[in-house]
């Protein structure tokens, strides 16, 4: 079903545009103080069906430390899962590989969806040359047939998991509620303005019992000239800024996801 794809689609966006900023310089390294190689983050994902609340699916996080021809890399992969439930409606089965620098440039993104009978597989090779940075992006789908384009830009570009990597160890002891970030992501699709809204601080208990305090942030993505909200979502207040709960608003309906496993988190986490 359109509305079960299009709530997977918009609770993995929700999942990378977590506290992100742009940047003026096109080559943008940066020190990780979020995460360590050997994390893990699990979730639950829910749809609201006829005003009842529906597991819809799991999804998963984990980075490892590789190499990416032949330097040190950080290697992430989400993975987004529909249940049988939700199987016997729509078919969802999605992967996102992304490779970035130990200094948080952007090296490589893939993303496999399966959706429904339709499966597509959305690429971005990244290279930098005297300030500028170059994309080659391309998008195969289900009949084989392939869009590609080179792009060049002099400010800073992101992939959907490689921004939410990086953007994890921004500062945000200093913001303020309304306080707005922006950013670019590019896909198999092309370029694409965003931005993120804060509200303050919250407690979420997630769906492994224990209760954060969060802050709280909304997603909003450019459509048709005007910025429209997309999600609501909570991350830990602390350094590892991990997302714990994630609202979305959807055309047909609302959905929800909520964290039921950490490990491998570089600091210790505060449950209330």
């Amino acid at each position: 079903m359109d509305m079960i794809r299009i709530m997977m689609n918009r609770l993995l966006a929700a999942v990378m545009f977590v506290i992100v900023a742009g940047s003026s310089r096109a080559q943008c390294p940066m020190q990780n103080t979020a995460f360590q190689p050997g994390e893990f983050l699990a979730y639950n994902l829910y749809y609201n069906w006829k005003f009842v609340w529906v597991k819809a699916g799991t999804a998963s996080l984990s980075t490892v430390k590789s190499t990416y021809h032949g330097h040190p890399a950080y290697r992430s992969s989400l993975i987004t899962r529909g249940n049988n439930r939700t199987d016997n409606m729509f078919v969802l089965r999605d992967t996102l590989t992304s490779y970035c620098s130990l200094d948080m440039e952007p090296l490589y993104y893939r993303k496999g969806a399966r959706e429904g009978k339709r499966y597509n597989v959305d690429q971005v090779f990244y290279s930098y040359n005297n300030g500028r940075v170059q994309t080659h992006t391309s998008r195969k789908h289900t009949d084989g047939h392939v869009d590609s384009a080179s792009k060049a830009y002099t400010s800073c570009v992101y992939d959907m998991l490689n921004i939410f990597m990086r953007a994890r160890s921004f500062k945000t002891d200093t913001w303020k509620n309304g306080h707005v970030v922006n950013f670019s992501i590019v896909d198999g699709n092309g370029l694409t303005p965003a931005k993120i809204q804060y509200y303050g601080k919250y407690y979420i208990k997630g769906d492994d019992g224990k209760k954060y305090r969060c802050l709280r942030l909304s997603y909003l993505e450019k459509e048709k000239g005007k910025f429209k909200e997309i999600a609501r979502f909570y991350v830990t207040d602390d350094s590892n800024h991990i997302p714990i709960r994630l609202d979305m608003y959807l055309r047909f309906g609302s959905a929800k996801a909520y964290i039921t496993q950490m490990k491998g988190n570089k600091t210790p986490v505060k449950t209330y």
